[in-house]
């Protein structure tokens, strides 16, 4: 039987696309940094507390074998650093994003625009932002998004054609704030 040994300096293989994802910048605004700072800390001050006070408990049951408290109390121990790793993770990497109050005229990331479906007349703000904060039923769409995609760089006056989930959508760049 052969063993392979490892000397101290090596090191664990990483490819590009492991150094990418973890160094790939984060798109905020400010106000979702803050939102995800809050989350952060509530997580390392509060959930972690909770989480090791129900393990101790579920511990003193006895048999961990067959102990559904425990093993339903480490689980969700296990999501919280997860969630505490991919928190730090993002906001290390974030890039703050916000719109200008100048005079603006293409679609950028921060900025807030009118849309008009021409398919159904309606009008529809967005505003713009990264993929980390998305939230189209509070207006906020990513630039990762189809309609976000479509329409960055774009300007008032303009017409986009789009791909949606739902089939294939005509916006007209009404104004950009």
């Amino acid at each position: 039987m052969a063993s392979t040994k490892l000397s101290k300096n090596a090191r664990p293989k990483t490819t590009k696309a492991t150094r990418t994802q973890a160094q790939e910048e984060v798109l905020l605004t400010k106000e979702g940094l803050d939102a995800l700072v809050i989350e952060l800390n509530t997580l390392k001050t509060v959930r972690r507390k909770e989480v090791a006070q129900r393990l101790k408990e579920a511990i003193s049951y006895g048999d961990l074998s067959e102990n559904a408290e425990y093993t339903e109390a480490r689980d969700e121990q296990a999501f919280v650093e997860g969630r505490i790793l991919q928190l730090e993770q993002q906001i290390k990497n974030a890039k703050i994003i916000s719109g200008t109050k100048k005079h603006v005229t293409i679609v950028q990331i921060g900025h807030s625009v009118v849309l008009k479906n021409l398919i159904s007349n309606q009008k529809e703000t967005y505003v713009i932002v990264g993929s980390t904060e998305a939230d189209p039923l509070n207006g906020k769409i990513s630039n990762e998004s189809p309609v976000g995609k479509s329409i960055l760089g774009k300007e008032v006056g303009s017409k986009v054609d789009v791909l949606v989930p739902e089939g294939h959508a005509q916006y007209e760049i009404l104004s950009i704030e």
